[in-house]
């Protein structure tokens, strides 16, 4: 390496260091807060699961929930595979079809959907942070 390229690497150094940081701040950025769910209530929601998403960065299950008027579809955002599996969760935990009773944080715009917070399974097994809630 001669003289003028270590010169130019020099001058390019803080340069550098700040694109760095701003990729390492990124992700952070790329996150969303929960502020669209009201995380003050907990409605209990008898659901048919229609699909379950184990993935990255959250999980997601999709169900049709029973209404005194027939029923509503659902969309929950659960936390990450590996947060659940510390939860007791497996892949195969939910499936479509299984009638369970969610346990969620609505969404404050009144849409369907919500945080999840627990699960009442079929067999009676309990998961999540919170099992308990008003009934919608």
């Amino acid at each position: 390496m001669t003289q003028t390229d270590t010169l130019t690497l020099v001058r390019r150094l803080p340069t550098l260091a700040l694109a760095a940081l701003a990729l390492l701040g990124a992700p952070a950025l790329a996150h969303h807060s929960y502020a669209m769910f009201d995380m003050t209530k907990t409605i209990a929601l008898d659901a048919t699961i229609t699909q379950f998403k184990w993935q990255n960065p959250h999980s997601f299950i999709e169900a049709d929930i029973k209404t005194p008027d027939g029923s509503e579809h659902w969309a929950i955002e659960m936390t990450a595979p590996n947060n659940l599996v510390q939860e007791g969760w497996k892949r195969t935990t939910v499936k479509p079809g299984d009638r369970v009773t969610l346990y969620v944080h609505p969404l404050r715009s009144g849409d369907k959907g919500g945080s999840f917070s627990g699960v009442k399974l079929a067999n009676g097994t309990m998961l999540g942070q919170s099992t308990s809630g008003k009934k919608s």
